[in-house]
């Protein structure tokens, strides 16, 4: 066999191995993996059909040791590396749905608490995060305010020991399922600059004068729950205060390199899933008595997609490896987060075309992954948010 046949042969697109991987995240994922096929996989369009994933699975997770898996063992934890939260979110967004919402609790919003939480809040909380009696969310959004977080209205007024909190918050996931809520406010709305009077509060899902409003409808992730908060004078200790009064933009932004990076990831598995099927069916889909695959203008696709995706998994592959190392990559972040996830979009749409008729039916995952990767350029900062930032940063 001549070497350059050998290199083809060896050439494996979807392989899960990361240079930042040990046997131990091996295994880690080897055990999720089989988890999520028992667990979500037979389930999954019941759930699509329901607009919700059952709160029990969470509590499996948490459970089995998947949830947190970055948690100091002081607090229940395993106090794993960050490589364990890449498998995850790899892992979680292989199959898709709802079950995605484990890994924004893990990765994006318990850090929150690890890093700026009190000893108490961290006793009080950690523990019931990492075994899943406890699903987190994080309120951001207001039907008026996406992007532009310093002008959030949502105000947080003190009353001796407690905090009277009011407002609305939109587009929140987890909403349904969570137990607590990391809430956004306004605790000084003359603040200049605006930024400096948000401030961050966790709330109990049982808080009188908190509740959930509807369950939104959504173009795509049909079984991750999403909903509205509404705040009517609730009634929160001051304890629960995260950081400091005015904090709260610092402890947002100081978190979004490791969610956008999370965020690369989620779209990268997502988009791995997509070609990994359409190869498959282009396979065995017969046109003009030959399969599709045979085709001149098929191979071309696949073979640009199949290239997009392996520079993500090398850009992807050295984020992770100098967030680990700790290094400051607030531009690259917010590029892999922008790239990646508008290649995934790019490619759902080629994919749908590639199943032809098929991709529209129901019965193929590439319908359902063609809805819920349109989301992606939108949260965690839209992608003309990253291009700003990553303008700025270059000078500009």
């Amino acid at each position: 066999m001549s070497t350059s046949t050998k290199a083809i042969t060896n050439f494996d697109l979807f392989s899960t191995k990361r240079p930042y991987c040990t046997q131990e995240h091996d295994m880690f994922r080897t055990t999720l993996r089989k988890f999520m096929e028992k667990e979500v996989s037979p389930f999954l369009h019941e759930w699509e059909e329901n607009g919700h994933t059952p709160r029990e699975l969470f509590r499996k997770m948490g459970e089995q040791g998947f949830l947190c898996p970055q948690v100091e063992p002081a607090y229940g934890g395993l106090g794993l590396d960050f490589g364990f939260n890449l498998v995850l979110a790899e892992e979680l967004n292989r199959i898709g749905g709802g079950s995605n919402g484990a890994g924004t609790h893990s990765s994006i919003i318990v850090p929150y608490l690890e890093s700026y939480g009190t000893e108490e809040q961290k006793k009080k909380y950690l523990p019931k995060c990492v075994n899943g009696e406890i699903l987190s969310a994080v309120a951001m959004t207001e039907p008026g305010t996406g992007s532009d977080l310093a002008n959030i209205s949502t105000t947080a007024v003190r009353d001796g020991d407690y905090y009277l909190i009011n407002g609305q918050k939109t587009f929140i996931t987890n909403g349904i399922n969570a137990d607590l809520f990391f809430v956004v406010v306004k605790t000084d709305p003359k603040a200049i600059p605006a930024r400096k009077g948000v401030s961050i509060i966790m709330v109990d899902g049982d808080t009188p004068g908190f509740s959930r409003g509807r369950k939104l409808k959504k173009l795509g992730q049909h079984s991750q729950d999403t909903c509205e908060l509404i705040f009517e004078d609730a009634r929160v200790p001051v304890a629960n205060l995260l950081g400091v009064e005015g904090g709260g933009f610092y402890i947002l932004m100081n978190k979004l390199q490791q969610e956008r990076i999370i965020v690369a990831n989620n779209a990268y598995a997502l988009a791995v899933e997509m070609l990994k099927s359409t190869i498959s069916y282009v396979k065995e889909r017969q046109a003009f008595g030959k399969p599709i695959c045979s085709f001149q203008n098929t191979q071309f696709e696949i073979a640009e997609m199949a290239t997009e995706l392996s520079l993500a998994r090398s850009f992807l592959n050295d984020l992770a490896i100098q967030h680990m190392e700790g290094e400051e990559i607030t531009t690259q972040a917010s590029m892999a987060k922008w790239w990646v996830t508008d290649m995934a979009r790019r490619m759902s749409s080629r994919c749908l075309q590639l199943h032809g008729g098929y991709g529209y039916m129901e019965e193929y995952d590439i319908a359902r992954r063609y809805r819920d990767v349109a989301v992606m350029p939108i949260y965690a900062g839209t992608n003309e948010i990253m291009k700003n930032i990553i303008a700025k940063n270059l000078g500009l």
